[in-house]
């Protein structure tokens, strides 16, 4: 029982609150305000910016509407940024909602809605540009709210966030909004350093409770257990630290035995472990509509074998059994609503995957829905794509679209219509849809949260290669599970697949590492703007101050500490390497140049040895039987063929003793190969007979009969090698004549010597490399700007005015162009490459100028337009001779332009309907209006231009039109 004094207390600090605009603020929701959402906006109200880091779901962006209250309070205005328009879209009708329309604007770019508004939403990119140029709209500024901030670690946009926190007025208070990251004080002691007084705000809990499971075969199983076997939860209200991987997951995965077969049955503990759901949570309507064999998903379905999961990827190996069959999507799906895991996210790394899901329930009759819910999904279908075409609705899969989603299931990713995306994830949040099969670009922070996320695979493609999910990107899909307010508990479940580690999947569960890491580098765009703002040297400071730079510089810190102490290591070993009778110092020396002498002629040797297998492989001819050396093809076998057109090459093809067919290149063998013999061989056409592959292999053992069964031994009896010339090089003769008359030479301790010389050589070699790593490392930015401006320069965009630069005007027109490719797009209106074309031709020469394909493989269609071949050719033309300039100055040379969409665009601007521009491509819909919106965004930035003003303006509404337009004014 508390005392009076705390009674008091406690009573003082609520009316203190509720006097407060925190407390008039907190009044608009129906329920408590966590800790760590009191603290924020505690900070906000005292004057100080503020970083928050919570998990996805925690309810960080109840900081941000403090904001927005506390600005309208104060009477000053207040910038909602967010990093994808998307976001920015979803955050205008949620703030409208709140605020009404008069009080709320958007700018996304393409979209301009109330721009002078007390709150404005827009993308970081609209901030930045305001920032560049002075914008009036910046007057009477006193909140920005930066929503998602962790995305400035995205390699192409994440700059953008960075050169918004550093040009913002020190007067702006900011609201920092992040996922959990693990470097979130070096993070806040940034933005402390660049903005001032900045609070860090941190929460590690989940408000709903994370349950993790996987699904082995028919059964879905809990990832975690406690002593007792009894489940646990991973993250959120009730974890336990002390929990331990199923034993039942390793015990099923050790062994190949029918799932009937093992103890304890085909079902396995549901998901809560010996509690269970019992269905409590279970959607009205959910499961009873599937059809009778999928009621358990346990049976066979007709999806293709596309549906199975590799949940494993390769985070290690098979652990030691057979693991089932993985269920397919269907059967997931119903496992998930027998344990009332719906509604749910299933992730899919893949456009395809995607689809294939939605196409594999379909087959099966797959239905999630009842008839009321029927009813709604049609009323929203029927209002929302009323302004689709019925030219365009088979092109944009309408019919399968609208039966998926009355069944209660859809896709989505990237290539949708964005349309079709917004109704999906509207229809999902109102719990009319079960399942979605999604991209990870669903977890950049649309509001979809799920009662479960499903993960089908641990591993995705990074644009690079397949990698294995980090604990990041792990978290930040599972934080998708557990809505707030709706759910009492969220659930991720991993499907198993070959190569499933039950040690690594629950490691990769209980992290979360999320380490964010500066994508900032200097742009041309970038550098005529600093450059017309500020002096060279003020620009140069500008960049030092970037958490790029931040980041650098302590890590530079940690490399001169370890400089320091390997100096101390050096001496010590320098100490150590004495002798009474001479100076051990330079006797290494010669030993160190004797070295390096003997591993050069051994190199000369061994080119030598290629050089000969080289020409001895194009030698030989088909039938001949040869010993090889070793390496990767050591062994007896016969010549079928010789490619001496191969690149690198010759490549021989091989059939060893074994009847087995190999290819030998020059790197697989160490030396020549030895001619030994010769074989009368079958047609070559014949040698794809598996039998007469068979026979020529015994002719071949035959042959061999009588000779040495080590082909090595073969090898060296009959084929040279280069001679050394250890012995006869006069450089290492003399070396090796100044070592044997060294005074040292005759020292009894020459060895316990030698052993303290070689460690001193070893230290001394490692601090040289952590000195040039500090070397490349200090001011490295800033290195990256002067050569990037000497390019400027000489290119005509900058010029000297005494020892400062300024931008020409050819630099003052680069400064208003936001693109990847801007220094490019620079050059091709520089030199009139885009003048003479008509708007479609223009649009179709911009898309190529914007676009990135996903592949290489899409040959681009020629666009029956003499002008926009010559435009196109003449920007390609331009690219390359950037490319080479920007090679001479160490810059990363700027892609050529892309034209594998441009006839698309082009037939969309002369007027074509969306399934005749899209007509013989395999172009997403989605991917198309994404694009035609790049295509409007960098148009907009032409009429600036003389030349092209008029026909750019007239292009932007060529590609505004039909469905572009609607997405775009949605």
């Amino acid at each position: 029982m508390s005392s009076p004094s705390e009674r008091y207390a406690r009573w003082a600090a609520e009316k203190k609150l509720a006097a407060s605009e925190l407390g008039v603020f907190s009044g608009r929701y129906d329920f408590e305000l966590d800790e760590f959402q009191l603290a924020g906006c505690r900070v906000l109200e005292s004057g100080s910016s503020v970083l928050v880091a919570a998990p996805t779901g925690a309810g960080k962006t109840v900081v941000g509407e403090f904001a927005v209250h506390l600005a309208l309070a104060q009477g000053r205005k207040v910038f909602y940024t967010a990093p994808i328009k998307a976001l920015s879209n979803q955050k205008f009708g949620e703030l409208v909602d709140w605020l009404g329309h008069e009080r709320v604007g958007l700018l996304t770019g393409d979209t301009s809605i109330r721009p002078d508004a007390d709150v404005v939403v827009m993308t970081t990119e609209v901030l930045r540009n305001m920032l560049y140029a002075g914008s009036s709209l910046l007057e009477g500024l006193g909140f920005v709210v930066m929503d998602e901030v962790h995305y400035l670690a995205d390699r192409l946009r994440g700059p953008v966030w960075e050169e918004v926190i550093i040009h913002l007025d020190t007067s702006v208070q900011m609201v920092a909004l992040s996922a959990t990251v693990s470097n979130a004080e070096e993070f806040g002691a940034w933005l402390q350093e660049v903005r001032g007084a900045t609070e860090i705000v941190v929460s590690e809990t989940r408000p709903v409770p994370l349950w993790q499971h996987v699904v082995i075969g028919e059964e879905l199983l809990d990832l975690f257990v406690d002593e007792d076997g009894e489940a646990v939860v991973s993250h959120g209200p009730g974890a336990q630290g002390k929990r331990q991987v199923n034993p039942e997951i390793e015990r099923i995965t050790s062994f190949s035995l029918p799932v009937d077969e093992r103890s304890g049955g085909g079902r396995g503990r549901s998901p809560r472990g010996r509690k269970g759901t019992s269905g409590r949570h279970r959607p009205r309507g959910s499961g009873q509509h599937r059809p009778p064999h999928m009621r358990r998903g346990r049976h066979g379905s007709h999806g293709d074998a596309q549906g199975g999961g590799t949940g494993g990827g390769r985070s290690g190996g098979p652990r030691g059994g057979h693991i089932p069959r993985p269920m397919r999507r269907p059967e997931v799906i119903g496992l998930l609503d027998d344990a009332a895991l719906l509604p749910a996210i299933m992730f899919i790394f893949s456009r395809a995957g995607c689809e294939g899901a939605v196409q594999q329930c379909a087959r099966t009759g797959l239905r999630l829905t009842d008839d009321a819910e029927r009813r709604e999904i049609r009323a929203v279908l029927d209002d929302r794509l009323d302004g689709i075409g019925v030219e365009d609705e088979e092109v944009l899969g309408i019919a399968a679209f609208r039966r998926a989603v009355l069944d209660g299931y859809a896709a989505h990713h990237a290539g949708i219509l964005p349309l079709l995306k917004t109704v999906v994830e509207e229809l999902f949040a109102r719990g009319l849809l079960k399942v979605v099969f999604a991209t990870e670009t669903l977890a950049l922070g649309i509001n979809m949260p799920a009662r479960s996320v499903v993960l089908e695979k641990l591993v995705k493609f990074n644009g690079v290669d397949h990698a294995d999910l980090t604990p990041g990107e792990y978290t930040q899909l599972t934080g998708r599970a557990g809505r707030r307010g709706i759910d009492t508990e969220g659930h991720a479940v991993v499907l198993a697949g070959p190569g499933f580690d039950a040690a690594a999947v629950g490691s990769l569960a209980s992290r979360r590492t999320y380490p964010l890491r500066s994508a900032f580098r200097p742009t041309p765009n970038m550098a005529v703007n600093l450059l017309d703002r500020f002096d060279l040297g003020r620009a140069r400071e500008t960049l030092e101050t970037s958490f790029a730079q931040f980041q650098t510089d302590r890590s530079v810190v940690g490399l001169a500490r370890k400089a320091r102490e390997l100096e101390d290591t050096v001496e010590s070993y320098r100490q150590a390497v004495t002798c009474d009778l001479g100076d051990m110092e330079s006797y290494a020396e010669i030993q160190e140049q004797i070295s390096a002498r003997e591993k050069t002629l051994s190199q000369t040797r061994a080119a030598a040895d290629r050089d000969r297998t080289r020409s001895r492989l194009g030698s030989l001819r088909r039938g001949d039987v040869v010993a090889l050396p070793g390496g990767k093809r050591r062994g007896y076998a016969v010549v079928l063929d010789v490619d001496r057109a191969v690149l690198g090459g010759p490549q021989i093809d091989l059939l060893d003793t074994e009847a087995r067919r190999r290819s030998l290149r020059p790197g697989d063998v160490p030396s020549a190969p030895a001619v030994i013999d010769s074989l009368r061989l079958p047609r070559q056409e014949a040698m794809g007979s598996s039998k007469v592959r068979k026979d020529t292999a015994a002719a071949l053992r035959q042959r061999l009969s009588g000779h040495d069964e080590d082909p090595r031994r073969e090898v060296r009896a009959r084929a040279e090698r280069t001679p050394s010339t250890a012995a006869t090089d006069p450089a290492l003769q003399q070396l090796r004549a100044e070592l044997a008359e060294h005074p040292c030479a005759q020292c009894p301790d020459l060895a316990s010597h030698l052993r303290w010389a070689g460690r001193w050589r070893k230290s001394r070699s490692e601090l040289e490399g952590v000195q040039r790593r500090i070397r490349g490392r200090t001011s490295s930015l800033a290195r990256q700007f002067d050569r990037l401006t000497d390019l400027l320069v000489e290119l005509g965009y900058l010029r000297h005015d005494g020892e400062e630069l300024v931008p020409t005007d050819r630099g003052l027109r680069l400064r208003r162009l936001f693109s990847d490719r801007d220094l490019l797009i620079a050059e091709c209106i520089e030199h009139g490459a885009w003048t003479g074309l008509d708007p479609a031709g223009l649009a179709a020469v911009v898309s190529a100028a914007v676009h990135e394909s996903r592949r290489d493989d899409r040959a681009p269609e020629v666009i029956p337009d003499p002008a926009v071949d010559a435009a196109l050719a003449a920007s390609v033309r331009l690219a390359a001779e950037l490319q080479s300039a920007q090679t001479r100055h160490g810059i990363d040379p700027t892609s050529v332009p892309d034209p594998a969409v441009a006839a698309i665009v082009h037939r969309w601007a002369r007027g074509d309907h969306l399934a005749a521009a899209l007509a013989g491509n395999d172009l997403p819909p989605g991917d198309f209006v994404r694009h035609c919106r790049q295509v409007i965004d960098l148009l907009d930035q032409l009429p600036a231009d003389e030349l092209l003003g008029s026909t750019a303006r007239s292009a932007v509404r060529a590609v505004r039109r039909g469905l572009v337009a609607q997405e775009i004014d949605r």
